[in-house]
């Protein structure tokens, strides 16, 4: 079975084939059983078994070796990663990956995380080159050890602090240097008791919606996000004034940029933030903006992208 929505170029449509991600981590077998209907499986409210899923998938399809996250970062689901990296490569009008050919390419992944995912993810499947930002140090003590484990991503892979959270581009884009172009997953939340509030109400709903139904990868997927997602740090998945503020600061910030990145993108977690950030651009004078929808099952993401 198929998993709906999900970009034609991504490697994770089908199901997960957990006997050949054991072999690439023996580690995953432990957590690995047979539930009800036959199926092989994991406890996806175990989050070192997931843990263990993401270290296989990394290293199955895209030979990531070694890939970890402190206790208490964020945990992300690969498919709805990966499918962030191939939609902003068919924007730049890459077609599918080969070898050397688009070496050339430079990413800027604002915000990277502990886990530094679409950086990895982007390196590994086009072998682009990629700048990694994040305000928090040991997020990025923890990407470099990942990338340490791993011979010639450090060539491939640079990683820079932001010293000052009122900026988004400015400390980090080099004088001089040019992007084709940025992605960035902003902070959904304003507070941690709207963080707190809004896991618990995903939970309940997911709950409702699985009962008395087959437990599927995809749905359980979901479960695990809802629950492991909140595990986040601040500056992962809350800020203040939210997504709406994170991204007022950004549209306005990249302008400023607009001769050093070809194309500014970003996920939109919430549908109503989308209009507000068109007018922010109207207004800004970008001469070009595209909406791409990306879906896992029942969930919808947006893709916001602008160009001056």
């Amino acid at each position: 079975m198929e998993r709906e929505g999900l970009h034609a170029r991504n490697a994770h449509r089908k199901e997960y084939d957990f006997r050949a991600l054991i072999e690439s981590n023996q580690e995953l077998g432990i957590h690995v059983k047979v539930n009800e209907y036959g199926v092989d499986t994991i406890d996806f409210s175990d989050p070192v078994a997931v843990k263990a899923l993401n270290r296989s998938l990394l290293k199955h399809h895209y030979g990531i070796d070694g890939w970890d996250i402190p206790t208490g970062f964020l945990c992300p689901p690969i498919p709805g990663r990966v499918d962030y990296i191939h939609y902003v490569a068919e924007l730049l009008g890459v077609s599918e990956p080969e070898d050397g050919v688009y070496e050339s390419i430079r990413m800027l992944d604002i915000g990277t995380g502990a886990n530094g995912i679409y950086a990895l993810l982007a390196c590994a499947v086009y072998g682009w080159r990629c700048t990694a930002s994040d305000i928090d140090e040991v997020s990025l003590g923890n990407v470099a050890s990942i990338v340490a484990r791993n011979p010639g991503l450090e060539e491939r892979l640079e990683l820079r602090l932001q010293r000052d959270n009122s900026y988004v581009f400015e400390g980090v884009i080099k004088e001089g240097e040019v992007y084709d172009i940025s992605v960035c997953n902003p902070p959904f939340h304003a507070s941690l008791e709207e963080a707190l509030k809004g896991n618990q109400k995903k939970v309940a709903n997911l709950n409702k919606k699985r009962k008395g139904r087959s437990g599927d990868g995809v749905r359980e997927q979901s479960v695990c996000e809802a629950v492991l997602n909140f595990g986040g740090q601040k500056g992962e998945l809350w800020c203040k004034g939210g997504e709406i503020r994170f991204l007022r600061k950004m549209l306005k910030e990249s302008k400023k940029f607009a001769k050093q990145c070809r194309w500014f993108t970003s996920l939109i977690s919430k549908s109503e933030n989308v209009k507000p950030s068109l007018k922010i651009l109207s207004n800004l004078g970008a001469c070009e903006v595209r909406e791409m929808e990306m879906q896992q099952g029942n969930k919808v993401t947006r893709v916001l992208a602008w160009r001056f």
